[in-house]
């Protein structure tokens, strides 16, 4: 039903006839998305880990940038197709061969909500005067259940945490520079490239692992919403949400040292003020994560969704489907967070940055696909059917994709493990410039001699049988 709050839909297309709102309904999302807590964290974590405030604010903004670029132009497609973010990988991959970098998306998002939930039981838990663990579990039912309801009520979060969590940092933004000295905080210009670019790959990384899901929320845009429209009004709106809050995160963690890496909900609210000013800042905060986490919650069902349906032919999905598959990462999220709520902040560092090592060849073969060699003409039944016209499996962009990741290795920087050519760069970590370009430039190379899979004009229903396409 057009007008009804609780969604109908899961991954097939979305008709012209319950297509709804403006390009700007993604300035809104996007920048009450960016606005929360974690984002305050990966801002702080480029001079926890070595950075100056100076250096860090640019690097940040350049990472913002160049990722939010790659990311709205994922955005801009969903008004186009009308169709979930990871169904149109199917017309790369073929419809079975999606589940590969569809399995590593579902990842993402159980480890986002983890991730999430830990910062945001913190603050439910104050709330409620109940313990860390009790406050996480309440958030991931009211995220289970906010995703739910599904798209609209997704961007009607959207909206309000976008006017509340600004006001709330204005707030705070005001209260922290009435205690630190602005000029003595940036005061230290030494550059250091590979701090440096830790800095831009921390930003960049936030930014790409929005990716794989942020069509999912401009599906329902009308046919007719302009690509530039829809892709300004998304970088708008994430960059100046994301460099806001991590900029915020840089000047705090320069100025308030262990104080802060000790707890960062509690120093951040502590910086706000006591009473009801602190119960009000728990509240934002819980808001916050509460907008991110059900994103992460919704990007993942409709992945599960899309990569079981490629297997079983299936477009559509009951409610009691929908609410099944939400429960199933809801309950692998929590179970996440649990485990790691102690060793949150270097586990986040190094999550962040290997992300990029599976969703950059990912980024770099579906758009090249879209904007290059298709030109945005795609056959939206057979991404459906395995014996159409794409296939089920594409061995070019596997092989691309496999490529892609295997190139970023040498160049990788964890914990966990390092590169060899790390330390020839002085410890740079530019994994995620190799894994955009290479696969990008591979696969144009590859896709453009075959341009069998591409229609002559976008196809909406089925092509009778014997009809020219």
């Amino acid at each position: 039903m057009p007008g009804s709050l609780v969604e109908q839909r899961s991954i097939d297309v979305v008709p012209d006839a319950e297509r709804h709102g403006t390009a700007f309904s993604q300035f809104t999302l996007w920048l009450g998305a960016n606005l929360q807590i974690t984002a305050v964290v990966t801002g702080a974590l480029a001079v926890v880990f070595g950075g100056n405030a100076f250096w860090s604010i640019f690097g940040l903004l350049l990472g913002n940038l160049l990722g939010g670029a790659v990311m709205s132009l994922h955005s801009a497609q969903g008004p186009r197709l009308g169709l979930p973010q990871m169904i149109s990988s199917r017309a790369q991959f073929g419809v079975k061969g999606a589940v590969v970098p569809l399995l590593l998306v579902i990842v993402m998002y159980v480890g986002f909500f983890a991730s999430g939930s830990v910062l945001a039981g913190q603050a439910v838990a104050k709330l409620t005067h109940l313990n860390d663990t009790t406050g996480i579990i309440i958030f991931a039912v009211i995220t289970a259940v906010t995703a739910a309801i599904g798209y609209r009520v997704i961007h009607i979060l959207g909206r309000a945490a976008s006017i509340i969590c600004a006001l709330a940092f204005i707030y705070l933004g005001i209260r922290l520079l009435d205690r630190i000295d602005l000029s003595a905080t940036l005061h230290d210009h030494t550059f250091s490239f590979p701090v440096f670019l830790l800095a831009v790959s921390l930003s960049a990384s936030w930014q790409l692992a929005f990716g794989p899901y942020v069509a999912d929320y401009s599906r329902y845009l009308p046919r007719t919403t302009s690509a530039r429209a829809t892709f300004w009004w998304t970088l708008g709106g994430t960059t100046l949400g994301s460099q806001w809050s991590m900029t915020f995160g840089v000047l705090v963690a320069a100025t308030a040292g262990d104080a802060f890496m000790d707890s960062q909900v509690g120093y951040v609210v502590a910086l706000g003020g006591t009473g009801l000013i602190a119960s009000a800042l728990y509240f934002v905060i819980a808001l916050g994560k509460l907008t991110i986490n059900v994103l992460n919650t919704y990007g993942g069902f409709m992945s599960m969704v899309t990569s079981i349906g490629g297997f079983r032919a299936q477009k559509t999905l009951s409610a009691r489907g929908r609410s099944a598959y939400i429960t199933l990462i809801m309950v692998a999220g929590t179970a996440v967070a649990l485990a790691g709520k102690d060793s949150f902040l270097s586990s986040f560092k190094d999550f962040l940055l290997f992300l990029l090592t599976f969703f950059t060849p990912w980024s770099a073969i579906n758009l090249v696909d879209y904007y290059l060699i298709s030109r945005e003409r795609y056959d939206i039944p057979a991404l459906s059917d395995p014996n159409g016209r794409y296939g089920a499996w594409r061995w070019d962009a596997l092989l691309v994709y496999g490529i892609g990741l295997l190139a970023q290795f040498p160049f990788l920087a964890t914990s966990f493990y390092t590169g060899p050519l790390v330390d020839p760069l002085g410890g740079a970590d530019i994994s995620w410039l190799v894994g955009l370009v290479i696969p990008a430039a591979l696969y144009w190379l590859l896709a453009r001699r075959n341009t069998s899979h591409v229609p002559p004009e976008t196809i909406l229903t089925p092509v009778p049988a014997g009809a020219a396409v």
